[in-house]
């Protein structure tokens, strides 16, 4: 389905994002994988992706960073030749009470879950429109539509992340550039570890945490999906109806 194309994956060395990376590559995509800072996980991800025939290498980069991501995606325009799908999973939470929250926990992840996403797109923009095909798939939260007490700052980026998602696709759609969110729930991953005994997992109606090979479906149709644009694709059990 996807044969021929080459998705960039941000925060792809772990959870959600290594998983879509290897479903892409699974369906014929060649595999940019953006990561923070753990190397050996982000080339550990590229084996995999490579298994499947495809072509995957790694990059290390603050996507936070409007430089640095230029300089990234001119590495990948000149390693692969162009990209056709970009997906924005790379985030960070900084989870306190409002009331305490610190200035720069809030400015951090403002700066990586949203800025970093608007980055993202910025610069591969060009690439989408040389080619007159694009595909953004940004990953938000349910957080951004439901709001989550303790998550201010999360839920915040997630909200402004689905707001850029619907004016994207509304600015980028002539081009032939689609642009869609996802919003995950609870997603068995390290980063929701601590979230097992929430008592908002107990309020799933399919009674359980979602796995991120559940978000990587939802973002396979996505990407394959070319009359489906602007769209908030919720996988979450049903914790946001």
């Amino acid at each position: 389905m996807l044969k021929g194309k080459t998705a960039v994956v941000t925060g792809g060395s772990r959870g959600i994002g290594a998983a879509i990376a290897c479903k892409f590559a699974s369906l014929g995509a060649n595999i940019a994988v953006i990561y923070a800072g753990n190397a050996a996980a982000a080339e550990n991800v590229c084996r995999q992706c490579r298994q499947y025939g495809a072509e995957a290498a790694a990059y290390q980069c603050d996507v936070s960073d409007f430089l640095a991501v230029k300089d990234t995606v001119a590495k990948i325009r000149a390693d692969f030749g162009t990209a056709q799908i970009l997906v924005n999973n790379a985030g960070i939470t900084r989870d306190g009470l409002l009331a305490m929250m610190k200035e720069e926990d809030f400015d951090a992840v403002l700066d990586t879950n949203l800025k970093g996403a608007f980055n993202m797109i910025r610069h591969m923009t060009g690439l989408f429109l040389r080619g007159r095909e694009g595909c953004i798939i940004n990953i938000a939260s349910v957080a951004g539509l439901m709001g989550n007490a303790g998550q201010c700052n999360y839920s915040a980026s997630k909200a402004g992340l689905i707001g850029l998602t619907k004016s994207v696709a509304k600015e980028l759609a002539p081009k032939g550039v689609r642009c869609n969110a996802i919003a995950p729930g609870f997603i068995a991953t390290d980063m929701t570890e601590d979230q097992a005994d929430n008592p908002l997992v107990k309020m799933i109606p399919l009674g359980a945490m979602g796995s991120p090979e559940d978000v990587a479906d939802a973002a396979a149709y996505l990407a394959g999906a070319n009359y489906v644009t602007g769209e908030v694709l919720r996988v979450d059990g049903g914790i946001a109806m």
